[in-house]
């Protein structure tokens, strides 16, 4: 009989929010947090070397020695963050990833928060052994996506800042932010939603669409009044644990433990 190797598999996750940063372990075989999430208020200014503080904290909490996946919401490549639509504008053009690394010492990787989302609802969650065109809309302050084609993601999409309706973007048209900031009925923030979708559907014909952010908690609210779309729309199944989950997937791949 040989003996099974039960040594469990663990990636530090950190979601780096606009309010608050929270992370947990991750179980990257499972998904599953191997501790209780723990989260700090984020920093305000929210600079890139005070936010490597919070991180900091958080891997001290945990007493983590190994590597890390950091979620950020903007463009990230390379390493660099490149665009700063609700967060501090010192952001822009930052080597976001060389400043967290430095600030904890340990290996890190940053990826886009919305991306995150995707690679763990791809793993773990609602999109877990479908082929063809998925696309993740998270619905927050803004609007985060991630496009995944036949299982693999496609990073950075921001399909949040296409310009729709005419002269606006699509965040500023119909994110939980905006609806909560205009008291703004389901209804008419479902026909919103539902034109917006529409728009993704002229343009990418996805087969698949989740939808996550903290409102998706309330998906029956809107999500059964979506009408003439040629996809199915389902809610994320990891909601707000997906960002943590799909960093820690990131970093494990990036330092060559396969999830």
């Amino acid at each position: 009989m040989t003996e099974q190797n039960t040594q469990i598999r663990a990636v530090l996750g950190i979601d780096i929010g606009g309010t608050g940063i929270k992370g947990a372990p991750v179980n990257i075989d499972t998904g599953e947090f191997l501790a209780e999430r723990h989260r700090i208020e984020t920093p305000q200014p929210a600079t890139p070397e005070a936010v490597g503080q919070v991180v900091k904290a958080l891997v001290e909490h945990f007493n983590w020695t190994g590597p890390i996946g950091c979620t950020f919401p903007a463009i990230v490549h390379n390493g660099m963050t490149m665009s700063a639509a609700n967060v501090d504008q010192s952001w822009i053009n930052a080597p976001a990833q060389d400043i967290l690394a430095k600030a904890v010492g340990l290996p890190l990787v940053l990826l886009n928060d919305a991306d995150a989302a995707g690679l763990a609802e791809v793993v773990f969650g609602a999109a877990k052994g479908r082929g063809g065109k998925t696309i993740v809309i998270t619905l927050g302050t803004g609007i985060g996506s991630a496009l995944i084609v036949d299982g693999k993601l496609i990073s950075n999409t921001e399909f949040g800042h296409l310009i729709f309706p005419k002269n606006e973007i699509a965040e500023k048209y119909c994110s939980a932010k905006v609806k909560e900031e205009t008291d703004m009925k389901w209804g008419e923030f479902t026909e919103r939603l539902n034109k917006y979708l529409l728009h993704l559907q002229l343009l990418f014909s996805p087969d698949f669409m989740i939808i996550g952010g903290g409102i998706s908690k309330k998906h029956e609210k809107f999500i059964p009044d979506l009408k003439d779309l040629r996809f199915e729309v389902v809610p994320a199944d990891l909601k707000n644990d997906a960002g943590i989950v799909g960093a820690a997937l990131e970093a494990a791949r990036c330092n060559g433990l396969k999830a």
